[in-house]
């Protein structure tokens, strides 16, 4: 582990990343910029680290290390449900890399090659997003909302179908929060967007980065629903628009 920084802060931030030099300055930008760090250069150190109780706001993690690379270091902690917001930082542009990191539960990818400015303006607008989303509040006031087969609970943001848990992340939480709060009419990609990371955030080519990006959480969302029910459709896309749930006879 890294010497970490602990004076005032205006949020933690671990960093996986096995090159030193890279780690170091990412850590360094970091606390001038007024954050915390740990940084830690494999993925077993950063998840023994979290395990024994220290939170963070955000953890930036490789893709590629030797040993236990960045997706199963995300897939490791998603397991242990620790529900930190994961950015990957990564040399691999390819849109298929984007589109498993974020179906394996991280917010953001982000090319190691991309300014500082632009990776600490994105940390900022996570962690805003993810307080505020933590503090989602239930419609009106009600911490249990019943559609058809659906039970949202939002004192402790569960999902379940026919009462079998979902487990969906506080993330896929919120989609389905907001789909399901909006029955009268079709959710944008925007909307959506919004609720992952935060008003204002922009990841990938403009519209088609952000759509891409939706899209992979849709995904993700049907996955787990279809795991617990083979039949489920309740999801459905408004083709160049966004999402709806369809609330039809005995859903």
């Amino acid at each position: 582990m890294d010497k970490a920084d602990t004076s005032p802060t205006r949020g933690h931030i671990i960093v996986v990343d096995d090159d030193e030099l890279f780690r170091e300055s990412v850590s360094t930008n970091l606390i001038e910029a007024g954050f915390t760090t740990a940084g830690f250069a494999d993925g077993i150190s950063a998840i023994r680290h979290i395990a024994t109780g220290p939170n963070a706001d955000v953890i930036l993690l490789d893709w590629k290390m030797p040993g236990m690379t960045g997706i199963e270091v995300l897939q490791r902690l998603r397991n242990d449900a620790v529900a930190i917001p994961v950015i990957f930082l990564t040399v691999l542009s390819d849109q298929i890399y984007e589109e498993a990191g974020l179906l394996g539960g991280a917010v953001d990818f982000i090319e190691k090659s991309r300014s500082f400015s632009i990776l600490l303006r994105r940390i900022e607008l996570i962690v805003t997003a993810h307080k505020v989303r933590e503090a989602r509040p239930a419609p009106d006031n009600q911490n249990i909302m019943q559609i058809g087969r659906l039970t949202l609970r939002y004192d402790s943001r569960r999902a379940t179908w026919d009462q079998a848990n979902v487990g969906l992340t506080l993330t896929e939480f919120n989609i389905v929060a907001l789909l399901t709060e909006s029955l009268h009419r079709d959710v944008s990609y925007r909307e959506i967007y919004d609720i992952v990371h935060g008003e204002g955030f922009m990841a990938g080519d403009g519209e088609i980065g952000y759509r891409t990006n939706v899209r992979a959480f849709i995904k993700r969302i049907r996955q787990k629903f279809r795991e617990v029910d083979p039949q489920f459709s309740q999801v459905e896309n408004y083709p160049s628009f966004g999402y709806r749930w369809r609330n039809g006879t005995g859903e």
